[in-house]
C-alpha cells in the first residue's frame, strides 16, 4: 500500500537536461518519479537549492517530469529518434522496422534549456519543507547533492520526516583509480550523509547492500535498514520482431556505458584492432553506446587516431531508450567487460531483447545474469577474442545457446521492484521516530 505522504527529490532530473539522453541512473530516477507521482495520497516534488529545499505540488512536479522526458525524447518510437536512424543507416538496412519516419522538431538543446528556465521559475515560487505533512517520507533516488551535507540540514528541523535514500554503488570508494580526482572523498561524504539521515536505504543489488553495510561499520555508525530491489526492465526492451530493428551488414556487437577506464573499453579496442588484422574487411562491427567520460585519453586516442578502429568501431551518444532497444534487437551480442559495476542495467536489458550477453565475471553480474550470461575475466583477452569470433560465425552454436537462455529467464520487472519498495516504505513509516 502506498505511504500516505511522500516527497520525491526531482533535483537530478532537472539538472541532467544538459544531456540529450538519460544515463542509467537518470532512467531509474525517471521511473521512480513517474511511479511515485501517479500514486494516491499526498505527493510532492522536492528541489534542492542553495536557499533550502523547495516543495512543489503534485501537478507542478508531474509537469516537470514529463517536460524532462520530452527533452530527452524518451517517449518517441525508435524510428523517430534521429540518432538511431543515422546509426541504422550506417550499419545496415532498416529491416523489420520499416522506413525511418521523420523526426519531430523537438528535444534539441534549445528545448532543454527552455524547460530548465521554466522549471527554475516554478521552483523559485515554491515554498519550503514546512508545508510537508507530518511523517512524510522523503525519497532520494540519486546520489546528487549528497556530497553537500548542508543541503540536508533541514532534516534536523523536521525530525518527523522519514528519509529514504537509494544507493546505486560504492565504486568511487572501492575503486578510486577509476574516478575523477577527489571523487572518492566526495562519495565518502555522500555515504556519510545517507548513514547520518536515512530511516531506510534501498539498493539495486545484494552486492551493493553488503558494501554499504560494510562501509557503515567502518564509519562506526549503525547500519540503517537496507532493502534490495533489483532494477526492472522497461517494456520498450522487447525481442526481435516485437519492435523496430535493422539488419546489420556484418556481425555487430554492442557495449553500453560512459566511455571511461572502469568500463574496460580499452581492452575491447585492442581486441578490435587485433580482429581487424586477422579478418580485414570481414571484421565484425563494435558499437560503443555512451558519452565520453573522464580519464579516457588513451581510449579516445585509439578511437580518433587508429585506422583499424575507425573502420570497424562506431561511437554513438544521445540514443533514446527506444533507439537503444532497437539496436539491441538488431545486434549479435552485448559485451560488458567492466572492471566494476553497481548493477549493470544493459545486461538485463539485452537479455529482455533476446540478445546474447558476455559479461565480466563480477559478483553483481552473476547476481543478475547467472541464468543467461556467459562470464569472462575482464583481463582474459584471448577469451574475449574467442567469444567474439564464435558468436560472429554463421549458425553460431554459442549464439544460439546464449539466446535460448534469455528465453527461459524470468527477468526483474519494475512491477516487482516497486512492490518490494512499497513494502520497505510501509515498514519505514511504521517505525517509531528516532
Amino acid at each position: 500500500m502506498p505511504v500516505p505522504s511522500l516527497a520525491f527529490d526531482l533535483t537530478r532530473l532537472i539538472t541532467r537536461l544538459r544531456h540529450p539522453s538519460p544515463s542509467g541512473i537518470d532512467r531509474v530516477d525517471l521511473a521512480y518519479a513517474r511511479h511515485v507521482l501517479a500514486q494516491a495520497g499526498d505527493r510532492f516534488g522536492l528541489v534542492s537549492t542553495a536557499f533550502g529545499p523547495r516543495i512543489l505540488a503534485r501537478a507542478e512536479a508531474l509537469g516537470i517530469v514529463e517536460a524532462v522526458a520530452a527533452g530527452w525524447v524518451e517517449d518517441r518510437d525508435a524510428t523517430q529518434d534521429p540518432v538511431y536512424r543515422r546509426l541504422a543507416a550506417a550499419l545496415g538496412s532498416t529491416g523489420d522496422g520499416g522506413p525511418p519516419a521523420a523526426a519531430p522538431g523537438r528535444g534539441g538543446a534549445g528545448d532543454r534549456r527552455r524547460i530548465q528556465v521554466r522549471t527554475a521559475a516554478t521552483t523559485l515560487r515554491a515554498r519550503g519543507p514546512e508545508i510537508l505533512p507530518q511523517g512524510t517520507v522523503y525519497l532520494h533516488t540519486s546520489h546528487l547533492r549528497l556530497d553537500k551535507p548542508g543541503r540536508f540540514d533541514w532534516l534536523y528541523d523536521r525530525r518527523d520526516i522519514r528519509p529514504v535514500f537509494f544507493v546505486h554503488d560504492l565504486i568511487p570508494i572501492d575503486y578510486p583509480e577509476y574516478g575523477r580526482p577527489g571523487e572518492a572523498e566526495r562519495h565518502r561524504v555522500r555515504m556519510e550523509t545517507i548513514a547520518r539521515h536515512a530511516a531506510h536505504v534501498l539498493v539495486n543489488s545484494r552486492d551493493v547492500g553488503e558494501r554499504f553495510a560494510g562501509y557503515c561499520v567502518a564509519l562506526g555508525r549503525p547500519t540503517p535498514p537496507v532493502t534490495v530491489a533489483l532494477l526492472g526492465v522497461e517494456p520498450v526492451f522487447r525481442r526481435a520482431g516485437e519492435g523496430p530493428s535493422f539488419t546489420p551488414a556484418r556481425p555487430t556487437f554492442v557495449a553500453c556505458g560512459t566511455i571511461e577506464p572502469r568500463k574496460n573499453h580499452l581492452a575491447l579496442l585492442h581486441l578490435w584492432r587485433d580482429l581487424a588484422e586477422r579478418h580485414g574487411p570481414d571484421t565484425p562491427r563494435l558499437v560503443l553506446v555512451g558519452r565520453r567520460g573522464w580519464e579516457a585519453e588513451n581510449i579516445i586516442d585509439m578511437l580518433e587516431r587508429c585506422p583499424a578502429i575507425r573502420a570497424h568501431v562506431t561511437e554513438v551518444s544521445g540514443l533514446s531508450s527506444h533507439g537503444l532497444a532497437a539496436l539491441l534487437r538488431s545486434a549479435t551480442a552485448l559485451l560488458m567487460p567492466s572492471f566494476a559495476e553497481g548493477y549493470g542495467l544493459p545486461v538485463v536489458e539485452a537479455a529482455a531483447s533476446g540478445l546474447p550477453v558476455v559479461a565480466s565475471d563480477l559478483a553483481v553480474h552473476r547476481e543478475i545474469g547467472a541464468e543467461f550470461a556467459a562470464f569472462l575475466d575482464p583481463l582474459d583477452g584471448p577469451g574475449w577474442r574467442r567469444a567474439v569470433q564464435d558468436l560472429s560465425a554463421p549458425g553460431s552454436a554459442l549464439r544460439e545457446a546464449l539466446a535460448r537462455r534469455t528465453t527461459d529467464t524470468d527477468l526483474p520487472s519494475w512491477t516487482a521492484h516497486f512492490e518490494t519498495v512499497e513494502d520497505a516504505l510501509a515498514r519505514t513509516i511504521c517505525r517509531p521516530d528516532d
